[in-house]
């Protein structure tokens, strides 16, 4: 979970630090637009914006794993970041696309914040919640280490293209094993559990599996 905290994490934090900079490569940091009777140039109306969808993003993707797991969860909305940011290396030129793909970005990136804490309560139960989501969310942190690796591999390549595209490439990697890696971990976990509260002949010592 710390390391697809990690990559998913990521690219949220090198949006929120180089946001304005990665407009300004794309050209469009100036651009004005119009949206709804509201003219403001692209960098602030997407900051704006950005905002919004990031807040939006917690309560609605964790309404969502409640419904349908917390991994199935965590591969739409880590492929729908991924996406997004692969999109706006590509058509962000436009400022448009750039408004609408960053704040995709933003409403993807934003749940990690309540899916990582729920499916550790999921795991390892209530009692010690806290401190051990306390040690997971060092994730962000180590991710935090990793933007100014993003600059340098601006300043080497000239492009913000090539740090979106590794971004985009961890958030997939991401998906890729909340399906394939962290699913069947923790359908493992949750059997033996179950199997040790039989034997000692008392209920499940943690939640249910997710679906």
């Amino acid at each position: 979970m710390m390391v697809m905290f990690i990559c998913t994490v990521s690219g949220g934090l090198m949006a929120v630090a180089q946001l304005g900079v990665i407009a300004h490569d794309l050209g469009v940091k100036e651009a004005p637009i119009s949206l709804f009777g509201i003219t403001m140039a692209a960098l602030p109306f997407a900051l704006m914006l950005d905002r919004v969808m990031n807040g939006i993003s917690r309560p609605l993707f964790g309404f969502i794993s409640d419904h349908i797991g917390r991994e199935a969860t965590m591969f739409i909305a880590f492929t729908f970041e991924g996406i997004g940011i692969l999109m706006l290396s590509r058509f962000g030129h436009d400022p448009i696309m750039f408004l609408i793909l960053s704040g995709m970005v933003f409403l993807a990136w934003g749940e990690v914040y309540s899916l990582f804490s729920a499916t550790s309560a999921d795991t390892f139960g209530t009692k010690h919640a806290a401190k051990i989501y306390g040690v997971l969310y060092c994730a962000k942190g180590v991710a935090a280490l990793l933007v100014p690796l993003g600059n340098l591999l601006m300043e080497a390549t000239g492009t913000w293209a090539t740090v979106l595209y590794i971004c985009a490439t961890m958030d997939l990697i991401a998906a890729f094993c909340a399906i394939a890696v962290l699913r069947p971990m923790l359908r493992r976990h949750h059997a033996r559990n179950a199997e040790l509260a039989a034997q000692q002949g008392r209920g499940p010592v943690t939640a249910a599996a997710s679906p």
